[in-house]
């Protein structure tokens, strides 16, 4: 590492500790202005508080990192810059990728970063987190009431077309793992209703995985005219290929953004989005989180052009067109994820669209800066 190197990452690197730093605290602030009177209520102590927002933490870094990271590049090399450090650099025959050549270096190195954390440890993070909080307020509900009444989802379906079958759940409870007022309608190959399953409660064994109702009846209907032909009441009955697993069904009852990546990926793995289209808004996330990382790069030629090219007098002239590129690219983000949820583009083309046009014009920013 050069001498130039040396210097320039020892100026970012202050900017960005400061930077992360300030927009971690506001992150954090933020969170416990929301959840903090919650689980107050539901009566956490100081420990686990504290470990609740260590679990969330994690969560907040691969948003946080590439605005940091940007907001640290514009000052530190503003402040270069109107300090005519930039342009000594120059004098000296060293060209802008020269000068930036370690900021690139950081912005590949945050992007494997942000990428690891995305794929192994925010998951992890962001499944915990819920289930320690929903945990909470269980036990808090269970206090005033039965078990089965806590930790209610209503009106939960889920239609696995790869085998047939259509099911409906008055009533689930996360906190019993049990579904009250349960329907399944069973679906030939020609999508005709054969049989339907109708008990007052079910519950997964988890054990043997599969289906256990209770208090119920089972209805065997003629597929070609519609009519029933006979119903078979039972007491219990366990049906071995009813393999549905309650935990997927209560992933499609959430949004795309409350899920991590792991949810999102057993999602796609076992409901095509070609067999169900409701699912192109998940994968359409899942591509999202895997090309978030990159924007790191993106923020490196994007900002270190326009950091170095607004008048000394008032660097923040080329801070402000930085921002405004950067709404651009945010805009970007939101129009290709609304194309490929209505399937106009493929779900990866929507995710990577808008790193490519920035870097695009990065590469245009950096040859009238040379």
């Amino acid at each position: 590492m050069s001498l130039f190197d040396r210097y320039i990452f020892k100026e970012w690197l202050l900017g960005f500790t400061l930077a992360l730093g300030v927009v971690l605290g506001i992150l954090i602030l933020q969170n416990m202005y929301d959840s903090l009177p919650d689980l107050l209520e539901n009566g956490a102590s100081i420990r686990q508080i504290l470990f609740y927002y260590s679990l969330s933490l994690p969560t907040y870094l691969p948003t946080i990192l590439p605005i940091t990271f940007l907001v640290s590049l514009l000052f530190s090399l503003g402040s270069l810059h109107r300090n005519n450090e930039i342009i000594a650099m120059r004098a000296s025959g060293a060209s802008l990728f020269r000068i930036s050549r370690s900021l690139w270096g950081v912005g590949l190195f945050l992007s494997v970063l942000v990428l690891y954390l995305t794929a192994a440890v925010v998951p992890k993070a962001v499944e915990q987190s819920r289930v320690f909080f929903d945990n909470l307020s269980f036990e808090a509900d269970e206090k005033d009431r039965d078990e089965k009444d806590v930790g209610l989802v209503y009106h939960l379906g889920f239609d696995n077309q790869k085998a047939g079958r259509l099911w409906f759940m008055n009533r689930f409870s996360e906190r019993a793992w049990l579904g009250l007022g349960v329907t399944v309608h069973t679906r030939d190959a020609n999508n005709f209703e054969v049989g339907r399953i109708s008990a007052r409660e079910a519950y997964f064994d988890d054990t043997l995985r599969r289906w256990v109702f209770i208090d119920g009846r089972e209805l065997m209907i003629d597929p070609e005219t519609g009519d029933p032909l006979r119903t078979v009441p039972f007491e219990r009955k366990e049906i071995e290929e009813f393999d549905e697993d309650p935990s997927l069904m209560l992933a499609l009852h959430k949004k795309p953004k409350e899920l991590s990546l792991f949810e999102l990926r057993r999602i796609i793995r076992t409901l095509p989005p070609e067999e169900n289209p409701v699912v192109f808004s998940y994968l359409v996330r899942y591509y999202m989180l895997l090309a978030a990382p990159f924007s790191c790069l993106v923020v490196v030629g994007i900002a270190v052009p326009f950091a170095v090219s607004g008048v000394r007098t008032n660097p923040m002239i080329g801070v402000s067109k930085c921002m405004g590129l950067f709404l651009i690219f945010y805009v970007l983000v939101s129009m290709t994820s609304i194309l490929g949820e209505r399937q106009m583009v493929p779900a990866w083309l929507a995710a990577w669209i808008p790193n490519a046009v920035m870097l695009g014009m990065a590469v245009v920013l950096y040859r009238k800066a040379r």
